[in-house]
């Protein structure tokens, strides 16, 4: 005889995924963690094919990222630090997309934000380094907030698309910075390479204690966890993300659509600004070409692969990182060109986008049958 009660026994053994009240809850989470993570394993696949086709092992090429970028405590600091710009670059891409505007000038916030923070140093070179420091970071942020949200300005009152914008504006910072670096604030002892003098080693802010990872990690995840919790647990950030899904049904509400562009914009170009001061006060100790490295171009990458989400850029942006601080290793090892981490980072992008089509397609994601 038997019992109409099911075996406790047999519930527990039950896979989660086979359970279709599981999946209709949990599977719009479950997306955005899989389809991301199939475009990326997808574009680390077709790279491989071409590192194959060039007579070299993918699996060589797949063991040299991984111990570039996490195989030792010297990669992972590497990665980490690389991860910092990351982390606050896409915050300027992801922080605008919650009004459905897509921003892609992080680069030349963060060129900006570091001319800003260069300059703050150099005039009050006899200030208290604490003072010079935090002049330095608010001046970044101020600077990088005004570049984007010029941006949002020209969206908002002269319908100019803001991703053309943002995009133009990138090259308009790297001309402002050459031109300052070459000509007003030269050092005059920068003979090869023009650069602006130096911020003083007093104003450096240094490693966080017992690593060689400076600070600016540590401020670019508090900038992502006040991003997340602004965006989706404030007023403000679901008046945001309100506009963002319909913006013509948030002006008939009453809500202040322009104030929340030019709010979302300053706050996502203070990020990246704030990546220019790190660079300056924590890498370069000065105002030159090497700050054009590409990170604003790279957090757009991060943005997009953990679709838009603050908290996701985090552990993204360490991921993308590490892909970055394998390069030397792979160029020598493997003899692969200087470009080839840049080449990868264009097929993730392209797999990425490609994968938006999956979203919501997915059956057994939705608990069907």
């Amino acid at each position: 005889m038997t019992s109409g009660v099911a075996d406790p026994a047999d519930a527990v053994a039950i896979s989660p995924a086979a359970d279709p009240g599981f999946l209709q809850r949990h599977g719009g989470t479950i997306e955005y963690i899989l389809i991301p993570g199939a475009a990326l394993v997808a574009a680390l696949a077709v790279f491989g094919l071409f590192v194959a086709l060039s007579g070299k092992s993918p699996l060589d090429l797949y063991f040299y990222m991984y111990y570039g970028a996490f195989g030792t405590w010297f990669s992972w600091q590497n990665t980490l630090t690389r991860a910092a710009p990351l982390i606050l670059t896409a915050l300027c891409t992801a922080l605008p997309a919650q009004l459905g505007m897509v921003i892609i000038g992080g680069e030349g916030a963060l060129l900006i934000g570091a001319l800003a923070a260069t300059s703050a140093a150099l005039l009050m070179q006899s200030a208290p380094p604490l003072a010079v420091q935090l002049a330095m970071a608010v001046a970044g942020m101020i600077g990088g907030g005004l570049w984007i949200m010029l941006s949002g300005g020209l969206r908002q009152y002269r319908g100019v698309n803001e991703t053309i914008s943002s995009l133009l504006l990138v090259y308009i910072a790297l001309a402002i910075l050459n031109h300052l670096v070459e000509g007003p604030m030269r050092d005059p002892a920068s003979l090869n390479k023009p650069s602006t003098r130096e911020i003083g080693a007093a104003n450096m802010i240094g490693s966080i204690p017992g690593t060689d990872v400076h600070w600016g990690l540590v401020f670019g995840i508090v900038a992502a966890i006040a991003s997340y919790i602004l965006i989706y647990h404030t007023v403000f950030g679901f008046a945001a993300r309100v506009a963002g899904g319909n913006i013509r049904a948030a002006k008939i509400v009453g809500l202040g659509v322009g104030r929340l562009i030019l709010t979302i914009c300053f706050l996502a170009g203070a990020s990246a600004g704030l990546a220019g001061m790190v660079e300056v006060a924590a890498v370069q100790g000065r105002t030159n070409a090497n700050l054009a490295a590409g990170y604003g171009f790279t957090g757009i990458l991060v943005a997009f692969l953990a679709r838009q989400n603050p908290l996701a850029i985090i552990p993204v942006a360490i991921l993308l990182g590490g892909i970055s601080a394998s390069g030397g290793l792979l160029q020598r090892r493997l003899g692969l060109p200087d470009a080839s981490v840049q080449v990868l980072q264009g097929i993730i992008f392209v797999a990425v986008l490609a994968s938006d089509a999956l979203y919501g397609r997915i059956g057994f994601l939705k608990g069907k049958s």
